[in-house]
């Protein structure tokens, strides 16, 4: 089984490393109130500010490995993720957040490899 690491984990329990680059991105959320006016100009009214995102991807995993990262997750609702800090990545950050856009490809039923597994893990 490959290794896991602590920069990333899951209620306390670190990931699989992936194979990519492990891609974080920030928004800004805004109230449903924001918008422009008549005469164009946007009207922000900001809720909260940099909100992450973080995109993970494995080219291939066992079997014993898709279940280890499968058991990660819960069934439904949210988790705990710890990452890297946006300032400082040697600070882990703790929030509570969720599983979204999750795909695998079963590549060789014989072996039991899996493929193209992919999912975002996004800050509630």
């Amino acid at each position: 089984m490959r290794a896991t690491t602590n920069l990333f984990q899951i209620n306390g329990i670190p990931m699989l490393v992936p194979d990519a680059e492990a891609q974080a991105s920030y928004e800004d959320l805004d109230s449903a109130d924001s918008g422009r006016d008549e005469s164009g100009v946007m009207h922000r009214i900001p809720v909260r500010y940099k909100v992450s995102s973080w995109s993970f991807s494995y080219d291939h995993l066992t079997e014993t490995e898709k279940q280890y990262m499968e058991g990660l997750f819960p069934d439904s609702g949210d988790f705990q993720f710890t990452h890297p800090g946006r300032l400082d990545a040697s600070v882990p950050v703790t929030v509570r957040a969720y599983r979204s856009k999750y795909s695998l490809c079963w590549k060789n039923a014989r072996t039991g490899l899996w493929g193209n597994y992919g999912f975002s893990i996004i800050e509630c």
